[in-house]
């Protein structure tokens, strides 16, 4: 287990799925976090070069003291994922792996001290990059009702998103609702009794659509798809994990608009079979008909990974 409680989700079926096609190929770890892929990778193909990209600064310094033994195998770039794809397109070397895991690590919730979790009594920040963007507690203590509840609906698919919306703009009457433990308590007492004592905290999709609204995550997801398949070497493969039905739709959808037909003229080279949609874009082949999930036996380690799913694809030559 790496620091902070982070466990790398589906890395067996991450290493089966993206098998680089030369020994010394560029990767770029896209969402790198504290770097448990990274490394599964860079142990495995002793030749693989490997590009770190990660918006958190407090993550990134933990991910490069655990790299340290592989030297200048590995460089780093600390923005976010959409940023880099968008400036590294045209580079001349392109990567032959691309891996994105969509998924906030365990340090967020356990050790950030942002906001991430409904626990502790935390500033309500939720920003991956605190330098950039607005906290949470601004939308919390500014948006109306009517915004509130849009980003619930949206981004939480949260069913009581109006009720949820009343109670903070009421609640706020009283001075600002500025750490995670007084709006996880106000969410609870907001939804129905039948609800407040589940299983799961019934703030969890509140904080979750907060949290994507803050960093824009779901825009942030179809800019890097849309540029990173760009940047793929010829042949190259681009695997993305997603952890709930928003990113897997995003992730679809980036890969159905471009999958290529395969060829019912079995002399015909696969590759020259023709693109359904938005011809003019990059062509992909879906290694993945259906998202691959995880096993019993890591759900079971690791529930956390209960909701992930990976989808793979590959760049035409």
């Amino acid at each position: 287990m790496a620091e902070g409680g982070h466990v790398p989700v589906m890395l067996r079926e991450t290493l089966e799925y993206l098998v680089p096609a030369a020994p010394d190929i560029l990767m770029v770890d896209a969402t790198q976090g504290l770097a448990g892929h990274s490394i599964a990778f860079l142990e495995r193909y002793p030749g693989l070069r490997l590009i770190g990209v990660d918006a958190d600064a407090e993550v990134q310094a933990i991910a490069k003291r655990r790299l340290v033994p592989y030297g200048e195998r590995v460089s780093f770039s600390r923005c976010y994922f959409d940023e880099f794809f968008k400036d590294f397109r045209g580079k001349e070397e392109r990567p032959g792996l691309i891996l994105f895991d969509f998924g906030v690590s365990m340090y967020h919730f356990r050790e950030a001290k942002r906001g991430f979790s409904m626990q502790g009594e935390e500033a309500l920040d939720m920003r991956l990059d605190p330098m950039t963007g607005r906290p949470a507690s601004e939308l919390v203590n500014e948006l109306d009702a009517r915004d509130l509840t849009k980003i619930l609906e949206d981004y939480g698919e949260e069913p009581f998103a109006w009720r949820i919306a009343e109670a903070i703009v009421r609640d706020r009457k009283a001075g600002p609702i500025d750490s995670a433990r007084r709006l996880a308590e106000l969410i609870r007492q907001a939804v129905p009794s039948k609800v407040r004592y589940g299983r799961v905290h019934p703030a969890t999709r509140s904080f979750q659509a907060l949290r994507i609204a803050v960093n824009d995550e779901l825009g942030r997801i179809r800019r890097a798809l849309e540029d990173a398949i760009e940047c793929l070497a010829p042949g190259g493969i681009i695997g993305a994990i997603s952890f709930h039905s928003l990113e897997d739709r995003i992730v679809k959808f980036a890969f159905r608009e471009r999958a290529i037909r395969p060829s019912r003229d079995r002399y015909r080279r696969e590759a020259e079979a023709p693109i359904p949609h938005n011809e003019g874009k990059r062509g992909l082949f879906v290694l993945t008909k259906r998202p691959v999930e995880p096993a019993e036996d890591e759900v079971a380690a690791n529930p956390a990974s209960r909701s992930a799913k990976l989808r793979v694809a590959r760049a035409a030559d």
